[in-house]
């Protein structure tokens, strides 16, 4: 698993802001004394820093690290104007999208400290957000067998993590974002289904504002209708059906855990019968079938986590796609750096050493 074409993103995709980064801005205030009093010192030491993580995961965000390195590393000099520093490093790096290993090195920075002392918590914070929604994606596509993954946590998180977010997603096997921001990287487009707001603005009526949303979008991308508005996702899903015909590209279940569809009322007993679960679509699956729409795909969302679509999956039930919200963005995948060399001898505090990575890429 890695990223598309096997290159490495272009430094200007980030959008960084360079200026902040160069100053310490957004930096843990220590690193940016750091940088100060070696400067002032005229202390430059040689190091090697090691960059790790602890866990069983995917590597990403080091193209982004990469580029912080590259666009940000340096110095003012006397007329206080900035002087790259990266020609004077060399950064060794995985891929994104890598397989890594607890403690598996995934970055080496070797040069004069002083130069990037300060970047330390810029880089380390950009490889934890987009190792975490990497690694949790993988972990659902692998749970889903194959059917398609669509990334929907843009509204459980700040707009401003959109971009990598989507990206790290897209790496790791989701199909489709819901943002423009989040496909921004690889040049897509969001994707959506017709929602519960755009029915209540047209009264309720789930078929007119299915038919009005395919009528304008339908050459742009798969209408996909919601059709839990009523509580009646079997019946709503044939009207939809038989209203949109070949427009209709699927339906999709979203029913409150709080609630019960109407469609189970008869059928109550043996299983939990609130939220989208495994009976409901079923009954789904039947109604369209019978309706002669067996074509139309039904995708499911609403609380749905890696647990949960493997009970789903082990069960065979007819799910054709998985919306994936807020379990995507939760967890955590911290990592680490520590310089292990100084000077060309080991240097590192108690219980840290350097550890060599033949798979790491010298980088350009």
């Amino acid at each position: 698993m890695s990223a598309a074409n096997g290159e490495r993103l272009a430094p200007e995709t980030f959008r960084l802001p360079v200026a902040r980064l160069r100053e310490g801005y957004y930096s843990d205030a220590y690193f940016v004394y750091t940088k100060q009093l070696l400067e002032a010192e005229r202390h430059h030491p040689h190091v090697v820093m090691q960059v790790f993580q602890k866990q069983q995961s995917l590597l990403g965000g080091i193209d982004e690290a990469i580029a912080i390195l590259k666009l940000a590393a340096g110095r003012l000099d006397e007329r206080g104007e900035w002087v790259s520093g990266w020609d004077q490093l060399e950064v060794r790096a995985l891929r994104e999208g890598d397989a890594i290993s607890p403690f598996e090195t995934v970055m080496t920075i070797t040069g004069d400290y002083s130069l990037f002392a300060h970047l330390e918590t810029v880089y380390l914070g950009s490889l934890a957000r987009r190792s975490l929604i990497m690694r949790n994606v993988a972990a659902v596509v692998h749970a889903a067998r194959g059917k398609p993954i669509l990334y929907f946590p843009a509204r459980h998180d700040h707009w401003h993590v959109q971009t990598g977010d989507g990206w790290a997603a897209h790496v790791a096997g989701a199909i489709g974002v819901s943002t423009d921001a989040q496909a921004s990287w690889w040049g897509g487009r969001g994707v959506g289904t017709v929602p519960h707001s755009l029915i209540a603005a047209y009264g309720g009526d789930t078929v007119t504002a299915a038919r009005k949303f395919a009528q304008r979008y339908r050459h742009e991308m798969n209408i996909t209708v919601l059709v839990d508005f009523e509580n009646d996702c079997a019946r709503t899903s044939v009207e939809v059906a038989q209203a949109l015909g070949e427009d209709l590209w699927g339906v999709r279940l979203d029913t409150s855990e709080q609630l019960v569809d109407r469609s189970l009322l008869d059928q109550m007993g043996g299983f939990d019968p609130r939220g989208v679960n495994p009976r409901l679509v079923h009954n789904v699956r039947s109604a369209l079938d019978e309706a002669g729409h067996p074509d139309v795909k039904i995708v499911v969302s609403g609380g749905f986590d890696v647990r949960r679509i493997e009970r789903f999956e082990a069960a065979g039930v007819p799910v054709d796609a998985y919306g994936v919200g807020s379990s995507l963005i939760r967890g955590q995948n911290d990592f680490t750096a520590d310089v292990v060399m100084v000077d060309g001898q080991p240097c590192a505090k108690v219980g840290r050493h350097l550890i060599p990575n033949p798979r790491l890429q010298l980088v350009d």
